[in-house]
């Protein structure tokens, strides 16, 4: 009532695409307005009715959300299909819009209210308890659903690419660990029927022990500025950095990096400009001098710079 979000115009030629579009760009705008401000999981969320308590499933599209909020929103609340919204205190923003189902060969979804489908609302102030990788098997036989713990930098990487704006939040991938931190860690669950998902869920609602951090931030700034001496290596502008065990992510500006091995000690010595001998120096220091390491040393770095992870 008291943001004006400017008017937008749209053309369709039936009410099925019309009502596509209007849910799609409603959708966008509030992503838009809320970025950098919320943690957004591309996900359908249900929440305990009692006590608020939403378990997100994070999907790519196509493969299972809305079925699963459907199914999952007749015993619980229905918080959405789409975007889980997450903000920094654990609160989640419900979004509980029409349901977009596929039909027959059209190429529109109905969007279909979710009282429609007899779906219960969220009667209590809803928090995040939960983040779940949905991993649904289609053709063969039919499987139990299997719950597992999926590793921190696992997690990381596949929950941002099924973030919207995350980059635009202070310190992304930390952001991002310490909300892992504190719903225990991410679980999937690998299934093949919606309808025994229910059951399966249902310890996830409950508090799960909070997670000690198994990560570290890093320094992401460059200490070295101006041009680059010929053949020294400097590292790329990154927007933020995690250590986690022996790997070392890496937001950049277009993509996150996983490196591994002696990655990782390249790119701490590369802060300012240096020359391969004190890369190769510092891999030394922590890796040793087994045979090659040197010719090793150079291909890492050069395979870093076509990566964009380093500049020459």
């Amino acid at each position: 009532m008291t943001h004006d979000g400017g008017k937008f115009h749209l053309q369709a030629a039936s009410f099925e695409e019309l009502a596509e579009a209007v849910t799609t760009r409603l959708t966008l705008a509030a992503i838009l307005a809320n970025a950098g401000e919320l943690t957004m999981l591309h996900a359908c969320g249900i929440a305990d009715p009692l006590t608020g308590a939403v378990v997100a499933l994070v999907a790519k599209s196509g493969t299972g959300k809305t079925t699963a909020a459907s199914v999952l929103a007749r015993s619980y609340g229905y918080v959405t299909d789409e975007t889980v919204a997450i903000a920094h205190d654990g609160s989640v923003v419900p979004y509980p819009k029409p349901l977009s189902v596929k039909r027959g060969h059209s190429p529109y979804k109905r969007q279909v209210g979710p009282d429609e489908l007899g779906l219960l609302p969220v009667t209590a102030m809803p928090f995040i308890q939960s983040i779940v990788l949905l991993d649904r098997v289609q053709g063969g036989p039919t499987i139990a659903p299997v719950l597992e713990k999926v590793p921190l930098a696992d997690a990381v990487l596949a929950l941002l690419p099924e973030t919207s704006s995350q980059a635009e939040i202070g310190a992304p991938l930390q952001s991002l660990c310490h909300l892992i931190d504190d719903v225990g860690g991410v679980w999937q669950v690998t299934y093949s029927e919606a309808e025994d998902l229910p059951a399966a869920l249902e310890p996830l609602f409950r508090e799960q022990p909070r997670q000690e951090p198994a990560w570290e931030a890093r320094i992401a700034e460059n200490t070295g500025t101006g041009d680059i001496p010929q053949g020294w290596f400097r590292r790329a502008a990154a927007r933020d950095a995690v250590a986690i065990g022996g790997d070392l992510l890496v937001m950049l500006e277009n993509q996150v990096v996983r490196l591994s091995g002696i990655g990782p000690a390249i790119w701490d010595a590369a802060a300012a400009p240096v020359p391969l001998e004190d890369l190769v120096e510092a891999v030394a220091k922590q890796h040793g001098t087994p045979e090659g390491y040197r010719a090793a040393v150079e291909r890492a770095a050069q395979q870093l710079t076509a990566e964009s992870v380093l500049e020459k």
